[in-house]
């Protein structure tokens, strides 16, 4: 348990930040599940929709150190090619 004043502070700043992560990082799973299930049905434009939108929210994700930026970008390329091969 925190003792000092400072370290209280740090445990609450903490359980903030803990509770805007999984916020963000829920959101973007969520964007990939979508495109990944628009795959997974044949349908090219549905897919090419939500990687639209999952893109965006991929490198948030990243910006905001909630993923790693090689990892964004490594989901990204995956969901692009899959969709390629819909063609």
């Amino acid at each position: 348990m925190a003792n000092t004043k400072s370290a209280k502070k740090a445990t609450r700043k903490i359980a903030r930040r803990t509770a805007v992560n999984k916020s963000r990082r829920s959101q973007t799973r969520s964007a990939v599940r979508n495109v990944e299930s628009a795959v997974a049905t044949g349908n090219k434009q549905a897919a090419l929709d939500a990687l639209k939108a999952a893109e965006p929210q991929l490198m948030r994700a990243a910006r905001k150190g909630v993923v790693h930026k090689k990892t964004a970008s490594r989901k990204v390329s995956r969901l692009t090619r899959q969709i390629a091969k819909l063609s």
